[in-house]
């Protein structure tokens, strides 16, 4: 991802953490900082966001977002996701409300703070290598397995990450999800 990109990141990120709200970055740039490297259109973001943030949420934001408080309601509502786009840039940010499910507060738990820019030094909250894994073996499994982003994305952490995994934690929450077949396979290629 380009500098841009992590600067209109952070813009969010910087909006979620004033509201004191729970998120982690995940997808495409989690899978770049645990795997290998790829550029992206957008980012990726699931945040606990509730109903009484929307008001200050899209206050932080519309100077410099395209927001919508009636996307980020139903997004809340229906556990479902929304997208801000930067008015300057264009790149878009969406955002995932998590699911009342194990993995999806597993991904919240499990986060770690990692520098996501020099200059100036910047950290952020960051999907686990095993929960980017799994959140993208998801994606894949949605998208009727034809997306070879995905999977190089899903291989790529596998082996950069090899020998680091928690592969129980990984088969446990694989079967939560019904992807367990698709975990076996992309493990096969270690």
């Amino acid at each position: 991802m380009n500098d841009d990109n992590i600067d209109v990141t952070l813009q969010v990120i910087d909006a979620l953490e004033a509201l004191d709200i729970t998120y982690v970055i995940g997808g495409s740039l989690a899978s770049t900082l645990h795997g290998v490297a790829r550029t992206t259109l957008d980012s990726d973001l699931v945040a606990d966001i509730k109903i009484e943030h929307i008001a200050a949420f899209v206050e932080k934001l519309q100077t410099a977002f395209y927001v919508s408080a009636p996307s980020i309601l139903d997004a809340i509502i229906f556990q479902s996701s929304f997208n801000l786009i930067h008015l300057e840039t264009m790149f878009k940010v969406d955002i995932f409300i998590p699911k009342s499910r194990l993995f999806d507060r597993s991904q919240l738990a499990n986060r770690t703070s990692v520098i996501v820019s020099h200059d100036p030094e910047r950290s952020a909250y960051v999907a686990s290598a095993e929960d980017t894994i799994l959140a993208k073996l998801e994606w894949y499994r949605m998208g009727d397995e034809t997306s070879e982003r995905q999977w190089r994305d899903i291989i790529g952490v596998i082996r950069v990450q090899e020998g680091q995994l928690d592969i129980a934690y990984l088969r446990e929450i694989a079967i939560d999800l019904k992807i367990s077949d698709l975990l076996e396979r992309a493990l096969t290629t270690l």
